[in-house]
């Protein structure tokens, strides 16, 4: 996005957002992917708190007692809405909504237009009222799907997309892997060679959400609601374009996956174009939301308002974000402002060392992993990791990431499983030779 620093325009109306209101520069998903980053935002716990570390296993569960922000607000008198299909994912996500408009239909991915559909009626129908409602756009997702129009601002109609001699591809054909993106993503395309075009198709999909958005304001503003909404704007992890061998997907701590948008904008109540530098995470948003509204926050939440940031009576918040993935892979990462360690418990289809440290200063790709090079502050950094692990798990519970391990194993690569069964092939024999012929010639 512009607003961030990047050079194409894919976010004209996101960027005025951000200059009417506030934008984080350093705003990071504690817990990574959709299931875990959504279960953060909307109980300001990380998950070692809740149990909730994996995405897609069957090992975890939200207890009803952990308090669930769409549910304070109803009880409070708001009348509470979400346009989503997350419900398919857990149940609690539809928790606390008296209105869930189920999004989920026949195709595995969701169009914006059909959020926009079902918020604007209601929008109309419930704009005299105190509301909370959760859009939950999926557009800059995969599969890249956007509508053609806007993908030749982002790549010229002169290049060929499927030129069997471009080899950029070659690196994602032969991962471990290819089976599940072949599945879910490239075949969606037919027959896509060349990398510059998925890059560009993701481009297309945010500049297509900004449209969506304006869409969404042009109603506030006829509706005469625009100048008393607060709108937030978050991403629930990043993507990664082929850094560090993911190929338009999310998973791994990396920067790319892990450092998300948040941008809110609320007329007469924010300041207008204040940019703040400090960490600030998911689970910060449900305490700042009740204490604007003043409403106490639930005791033990790990998450802090970020409403003295917002009003300029602080500048710091933390010197240290912690981060979690269970899907992909299974890590965890402790991040300062220069430093990220990563900690490796299980790497799925990924070939990882155990330890990775980037000095995020002189290095903010994470290109050199340093651990290495410096000993001292790895195991700094790892006894702090281990500390903050142990303060959360208490004396009696078990981490909850092991549980999933021992139990079932990490979820996406028993779904490469199950693909490459349908092939007659072997996780074991894949990874012997991950050659896509096996696979394209059925």
């Amino acid at each position: 996005m512009g607003c961030y620093g990047y050079s194409k325009a894919t976010s004209p109306h996101i960027d005025a957002i951000a200059s009417q209101g506030v934008l984080f520069e350093k705003a990071f998903a504690s817990d990574i992917p959709t299931e875990v980053a959504h279960t953060s935002l909307f109980t300001g716990k990380v998950g070692l708190s809740t149990g909730v570390v994996s995405h897609g296993s069957t090992q975890t569960y939200l207890p009803k007692s952990v308090e669930w922000l769409p549910d304070i607000l109803r009880r409070s008198g708001w009348t509470t809405a979400a346009v989503d299909n997350l419900y398919h994912l857990k149940e609690w996500f539809a928790r606390g909504y008296r209105y869930y408009i189920n999004t989920k239909g026949e195709k595995r991915w969701i169009d914006g237009r059909t959020i926009n559909a079902y918020a604007k009626p209601w929008l109309k129908a419930h704009k005299d009222e105190d509301f909370f409602l959760f859009l939950h756009y999926w557009d800059p997702h995969t599969p890249y799907l956007p509508p053609k129009e806007y993908i030749s601002d982002f790549y010229s109609a002169e290049k060929n997309p499927r030129d069997p001699a471009n080899p950029s591809m070659n690196r994602a054909f032969h991962h471990r892997a290819y089976p599940f993106f072949k599945y879910h993503h490239y075949d969606l395309l037919k027959g896509v060679t060349d990398a510059d075009y998925f890059n560009a198709l993701y481009d297309a999909e945010i500049r297509y959400l900004d449209d969506l958005l304006k869409e969404l304001d042009d109603v506030l503003d006829a509706l005469g609601i625009l100048e008393e909404t607060w709108l937030i704007l978050f991403g629930d992890h990043g993507e990664s374009l082929t850094e560090h061998d993911i190929f338009w997907d999310h998973c791994g701590l990396y920067e790319s996956t892990v450092h998300v948008p948040m941008i809110m904008r609320w007329p007469q109540q924010l300041p207008e174009g204040r940019r703040i530098r400090a960490m600030v995470q998911h689970t910060d948003l449900m305490p700042t939301l009740l204490e604007a509204i003043g409403m106490a926050s639930p005791i033990g939440l790990d998450g802090e308002s970020l409403w003295p940031l917002i009003t300029g009576k602080q500048t710091h918040l933390r010197s240290t974000i912690f981060l979690s993935e269970c899907a992909w892979q299974a890590s965890r990462a402790i991040r300062s402002q220069q430093f990220k360690l990563i900690k490796m418990y299980d790497p799925g289809p990924f070939v990882r060392p155990k330890y990775e440290l980037y000095d995020l200063i002189r290095d903010p790709q994470e290109k050199h992993n340093v651990a290495q090079n410096f000993p001292e502050i790895k195991a700094r950094l790892e006894e702090t990791l281990e500390r903050w692990v142990r303060s959360k798990l208490g004396d009696e519970r078990e981490d909850p990431m092991i549980t999933v391990l021992r139990a079932e194993g990490l979820p996406f690569k028993r779904r490469i499983e199950k693909i490459l069964d349908e092939y007659g092939l072997s996780w074991e024999s894949w990874c012997h030779n991950p050659d896509p012929a096996r696979i394209d010639n059925h």
